[in-house]
């Protein structure tokens, strides 16, 4: 149960002094500047832990309390509150936003020994399938006058990078000097994800379809 500008959510009216004694079943905690509220048993699941420790009718930590007894933990709220439903349920839930890593980081600091196991699990199998992603290089060679090339080289992205610039000599129009003429040779890098039927080619990519055709 987390709180937000000092209040407890839910429905419950005791005092703020009621969590302060160690009897209580209840125990509030300020990560960062917001306040959790949890059981001491969850708080408690694995004995090895920096929260259990907290717990403890004699605790051997010297933690200190703000104004309203809670303890202060000085480590991201973000992250606490999956380590707190972790502790809750044995799932770890991460939002968008939240990092396998930095949950990796809290799981350490608070010695919560299955998490890290879990975490580093995750991590190890995430980064063997990203291993193993096969990926497909797609190569386009584009013809260009020496005028263009630099305009080509600043405007380049989309994933497109360039491989070789190949000097073919020089054209001449009616009315203007000769202009020297190149062969770019770029390359792009297509994941699984790129093979997909539904995803369409950016306008730049398009370009760069558009001038390859000129050869």
């Amino acid at each position: 149960m987390a709180e937000s500008h000092g209040e407890i959510s839910g429905h419950d009216c005791r005092p703020a002094q009621t969590f302060n004694h160690r009897s209580s079943k209840w125990v509030r905690l300020n990560v960062g500047g917001t306040y959790f509220l949890s059981t001491r048993q969850t708080l408690c699941r694995d004995p090895k832990s920096f929260l259990f420790r907290l717990c403890q009718a004699e605790p051997d930590l010297d933690s200190d309390k703000d104004e309203t007894g809670a303890y202060l933990i000085d480590r991201d709220p973000m992250y606490f509150g999956p380590v707190l439903n972790y502790l809750r349920h044995g799932k770890l839930v991460l939002n968008k936003n939240l990092t396998e890593e930095g949950a990796l980081e809290e799981a350490e600091f608070y010695n919560i020994t299955s998490l890290i196991k879990l975490i580093k699990e995750n991590i190890s199998e995430r980064d063997a399938k990203t291993i193993h992603t096969p990926v497909k290089h797609v190569y386009r060679v584009l013809q260009c006058q020496e005028e263009e090339l630099t305009q080509m080289v600043s405007t380049m992205s989309d994933g497109w990078k360039f491989e070789q610039v190949v000097s073919i000599g020089s054209s001449y129009n009616y009315g203007s000097e000769d202009q020297a003429e190149f062969l770019c040779v770029v390359s792009k890098e297509l994941h699984n994800q790129s093979y997909s039927s539904s995803s369409q080619p950016s306008e730049k990519a398009k370009i760069l379809q558009e001038r390859g055709s000129r050869i």
